[in-house]
């Protein structure tokens, strides 16, 4: 599809109409506080994978609920001292893969945690291995509206809280520099990236690309490609819940989150992206809370980005932070 959103200069003045609910900050202190009273209880298993350059382990931890959340540990084969860590967050319907599966970090001689996305993992890629074994009210298929009724019951009250303890887990494993953490993902993998970098102090970096989750009420409304249709649909039997669906979303819209934001920022968009339309990760860019922050533009590419290009761009980035 051609262009269809905001021209470029309207999107680099973007702002969006999304407002945090005045208690934001107190629903996520309550929510991490709940999820710290279980042990994290990391635990890192070897995995014979059949690679000589990177070494994978198996990673199991205690997420929302202390619900076991798995993940993988890429480090370079010959480490022997503290690394600079990268956390990378995946797509939608996707999972932490197959242990020989995203090798570039841990190629460039970094630490490389991969969370699992509960429930998920059963779309594309290797698949996952974490449940999600918390039910809820009725929902349209998928995960956009899964405990849309109320905060405390949505889908990704858990998937954050199991991102931000995946950043625990990973911190605390003797090769890992926890001062030198960076989080990165793509579509769904950058919404979480920018809940992590409203959430987690200590970042040294984050790298949203084209990130999924944010600006609520344009995107629902902008475009009807899968994720976010699933909430009109949703909303096209459940009349009269637009208002009561959007106040749920404002607790996780990554908006607010980017607004918390302090680490040095590298952002991507595409502009003819109709899955995150552009204008909906401009918002997130524009109202990022730290000044060192920059957004590469794809202008005639859909939902996958910069794809190669646009990791040969983070990798240079990130040599600046960790």
């Amino acid at each position: 599809m051609a262009l269809f959103d905001l021209p470029l200069d309207e999107l680099r003045a973007y702002r969006s109409e999304s407002a945090a609910p005045e208690d934001f900050d107190a629903f996520w202190a309550e929510t991490l506080q709940e999820a710290r009273e279980f042990d994290l209880d990391a635990r890192f298993e070897p995995v014979d994978t059949g690679l000589s350059t990177v070494r994978v382990y198996d990673v199991t931890f205690a997420g929302f609920g202390g619900h076991p959340v798995k993940g993988w540990l890429r480090l370079p084969a010959d480490a022997t001292g503290p690394l600079p860590l990268i956390v990378e967050f995946v797509g939608y319907g996707g999972g932490r893969g197959l242990p020989h599966e995203h090798l570039l970090w841990a190629s460039s001689g970094r630490a490389h945690f991969t969370m699992d996305t509960r429930g998920q993992g059963s779309v594309w890629g290797g698949g996952g291995g974490t449940a999600d074994p918390v039910g809820g009210a009725p929902a349209y298929p998928g995960f956009m509206t899964r405990g849309i009724d109320a905060p405390g019951n949505y889908y990704y009250r858990r998937v954050f809280t199991d991102a931000v303890r995946a950043v625990e887990a990973a911190r605390s494993h003797p090769l890992a520099d926890a001062s030198r953490t960076v989080a990165v993902g793509a579509s769904q993998g950058g919404g979480v990236t920018l809940a992590v970098g409203g959430l987690v102090p200590g970042l040294v970096a984050v790298a949203p690309d084209v990130p999924f989750l944010c600006d609520f009420p344009r995107a629902t409304t902008l475009t009807d490609r899968h994720p976010y249709r699933e909430i009109g649909l949703y909303l096209r039997t459940h009349r009269g819940r637009t208002e009561d669906a959007l106040r749920t979303l404002s607790y996780f819209d990554g908006v607010h989150f980017a607004a918390r934001g302090t680490a040095p920022a590298l952002f991507s968009a595409a502009l003819e992206d109709q899955t995150c339309p552009p204008s909906t990760v401009f918002a997130a860019f524009n109202a990022w809370g730290g000044d060192d922050k920059s957004i590469e533009v794809y202008d005639f590419n859909d939902h996958e980005g910069g794809g190669p290009h646009h990791e040969a761009a983070k990798l240079r980035w990130v040599r600046t932070y960790a």
